[in-house]
């Protein structure tokens, strides 16, 4: 009887097994947001989902495990309940599918759809795909706000089911600190920084570590965060907006905070997150200088010095070298000498007026008038025209000031149209690739260039589609104005992981023959360049190549070309100047619109015959007065005249801000002691030099009427 319960022994535990859930019979359903683990009639357990967390998707039963899509999440839950593993998507999950053997989960966004493949559930179910997080506050911050909505006196329970959350292993840590358990509150952190999610998720679990007073794991956390963007393509090239960042567990932010409270070395250590993953942040330089300035003011000028010139190395590759806000000055440069170019010409046609004045008065009297024959005479009206009265060289002065106009003008338009598209949030996410910024992208419709195209094949590297790569970087050869030394080193880079080294360090010399201070190249050729994005790599992406990122002046050629490439579509279509668009104002399209009309009637009056000479028109005494008055205005025939009036209406356009109509934010502050006293100066320079020209040419027509009535 023994031997035979023996014999059986084997046979009973084959049935004990079959009758454990999940092996006879056993599967989950979904009724509304509950999820029930049924065993036939058995409910052997069931948890709830609050609406908060987002759409329920499943489940799908794969075996003796439940896979669950909860908003952007998809979780792993075992026979007993608990949670093996969770995968953190970039978009809320759609679908579960595993007909192909392997599950894989459809995930939508904001017009895209992506579709991922999830490995062994043992070893957290990895992607296979590359999944980059979007700058969207309910995908990265889903797993702060599941913590956040389970009741306290739930807690423990809530650790036990799903110990993958480190937002809930967080509040046990600081409910235990509370209680005085600090064994338990360690045992908790510890547990927070044993998960694996997103790198936003790393930070923003980070400030809370910080501020619960944990700041040796906060940091542990930052790293932790770090490697993880490393991972996922991430990099120091790439510019990164504020509101991204904000998505991103928004560091900057708890910096300012940090700076607020003069907590100086905290601050320290995120900036120095900042400065190795994101260091072209919006509104960064500020950051940096006022960090910098709160270090000297503690006796600590070489570090300050050191932020300070890092700051500076951050102009390097940016529109004109003047930083990463480059264009806001260049913006208001375009403003300041649009008002000085008008303050000229409205100052030299009021000169010329004064002075033709009394002569069209009498040249226009046998026609009906000044004003009636411009309807009763108009071709006869045209040829006597204030501009009429005026000289060749004059009028030559006028147009060229009318097409500085259209110039200043045009940069103007071309600097708001630039700086939206810099700021585009395809161009400002930290990376290029994954499923929304590739979406984004497609939004931006840029340019036919070479610059377009190396971004283009950017992005399909990032996310592994080397063929699609390739061709771009070949196309970005082939419409350039030369070879392309970013496209070529990343053409490198997919030589050298197909392992065609020989191949690859042609393509880097190559690259680096064209630009000497490419520093991509430099670093696949083992030259070890001082940069921080080579830095970035060494210690993140060990052994593998540099990729070559477009900085932002090829940004700005694919976002909208070189300014005559913009004046050249505009003269091409004005009237779509006239309509409001991203980076484009109707009413400064108007303004060029009506800057082009000033320069065609400027220009026609070159081939009208002078009306009068300057012995019939004199100099009227509210001529002289203006010449005085309007410096230059009355000399634009000789070279002094022009520069003169220049410098009056850049001086009078930079002083205008104190009368609070006009700023220029990024460029220059007249309310400044210094700055005013400077620009005041220089107004009474131009005064100075106009009165005495004014004086040589009064002294010269006197001499020239003595000798006419000398002479009879």
């Amino acid at each position: 009887m023994t031997r035979r319960r023996l014999r059986l022994a084997p046979l009973y535990g084959l049935l004990a097994l079959l009758t454990l859930p999940g092996l006879a019979g056993a599967d989950a359903v979904l009724e509304g947001r509950t999820l029930r683990y049924e065993d036939g009639p058995r409910l052997l357990w069931q948890r709830t989902y609050p609406a908060s967390l987002g759409d329920l998707t499943g489940p799908l039963n794969v075996g003796n495990l439940t896979y669950l899509g909860v908003g952007p999440e998809v979780y792993v839950l075992n026979a007993d309940s608990t949670v093996q593993a969770r995968i953190d998507l970039p978009g809320t999950v759609t679908s579960l599918d595993s007909s192909s053997g392997t599950v894989r989960v459809t995930t939508q966004g904001d017009g895209y759809t992506e579709r991922f493949t999830l490995g062994d559930p043992a070893q957290g179910a990895p992607l296979q795909e590359r999944a980059v997080p979007p700058p969207n506050p309910e995908i990265t911050g889903w797993l702060a706000r599941a913590a956040d909505v389970v009741p306290q006196s739930e807690l423990a329970q809530a650790g036990t089911q799903d110990p993958t959350n480190p937002f809930i292993a967080l509040r046990q840590a600081k409910l235990a600190n509370i209680q005085g358990d600090t064994f338990s509150a360690l045992s908790a952190v510890r547990r927070a920084l044993s998960v694996q999610m997103p790198f936003p998720a790393w930070v923003m679990l980070a400030a809370r570590l910080d501020s619960a007073g944990f700041p040796a794991a906060a940091n542990l956390a930052l790293d932790r965060a770090r490697r993880d963007a490393a991972e996922r393509g991430f990099d120091p090239e790439v510019s990164v907006s504020r509101s991204t960042l904000s998505a991103y567990g928004n560091p900057s932010g708890y910096v300012g905070t940090l700076l607020a409270q003069n907590r100086l070395t905290r601050a320290g250590a995120w900036l120095a997150y900042l400065r190795e993953l994101h260091p072209r942040f919006e509104g960064g330089p500020a950051l940096y200088l006022r960090y910098a300035n709160l270090l000297e003011s503690q006796g600590r000028g070489g570090e300050a010095e050191e932020w300070r010139q890092f700051t500076r190395t951050l102009r390097a590759g940016t529109l004109y070298n003047l930083g990463p806000d480059g264009t806001g000055q260049v913006r208001d440069a375009a403003r300041l000498v649009t008002l000085a170019l008008l303050l000229a010409l409205a100052a030299s046609f009021v000169a010329l007026v004064a002075r033709a004045w009394r002569v069209q008065g009498e040249d226009t009297r046998p026609l009906g008038g000044r004003w009636r024959s411009l309807l009763r005479r108009p071709l006869s009206r045209a040829r006597r025209t204030t501009l009429a009265y005026a000289s060749f060289g004059e009028r030559l002065a006028l147009v060229a000031l009318s097409l500085g106009l259209v110039a200043a003008v045009g940069g103007w338009q071309w600097t708001n149209h630039t700086g939206q598209g810099l700021r585009a949030a395809a161009l400002t996410s930290g990376t290029y690739g994954g499923g929304w910024v590739t979406a984004r992208l497609s939004d931006l419709n840029l340019r036919p260039s070479s610059d377009a195209a190396l971004l283009a094949g950017l992005s399909a590297q990032l996310d592994g589609d080397d063929s699609v790569a390739r061709a771009q970087y070949t196309r970005a050869q082939s419409i350039g104005a030369g070879p392309d030394a970013c496209a070529l080193n990343n053409l490198g880079v997919i030589a050298a992981q197909r392992g065609d080294v020989p191949q690859s360090r042609e393509s880097y010399r190559a690259a680096l023959a064209i630009r000497p201070d490419l520093a991509a190249a430099a670093f696949n050729l083992g030259l070890n360049p001082g940069t921080p994005g080579t830095a970035f790599q060494q210690q993140y992406r060990p052994g593998q190549p540099r990729l070559c990122y477009p900085d932002q002046r090829s940004l700005a050629r694919a976002v909208s070309g070189d300014l005559s490439v913009t004046l050249r579509q505009d003269l091409a279509q004005p009237l779509a100047l006239l309509g409001d668009s991203p980076g484009q104002s109707a009413r400064l399209g108007a303004a060029l619109l009506g800057a082009l009309a000033l320069l065609a009637a400027i220009a026609f009056t070159l081939l009208i015959p002078r009306a009068a000479t300057d012995a019939r028109l004199r100099r009227p005494a509210a001529y002289r007065v203006l010449a005085l008055l309007l410096p230059g205005a009355a000399l634009l025939e000789g070279a002094w005249g022009g520069v003169l009036l220049l410098a009056w209406g850049a001086t009078l356009a930079a002083l205008a801000p104190l009368t609070g109509l006009i700023s220029y934010a990024q460029l220059l502050n007249p309310a400044q002691v210094t700055t005013r006293n400077l620009l005041l100066a220089v107004l009474i320079g131009v005064y100075a030099l106009n009165t005495l020209a004014f004086a040589l040419i009064e002294l010269r027509h006197a001499r020239i009427k003595r000798s006419e009535r000398a002479e009879r």
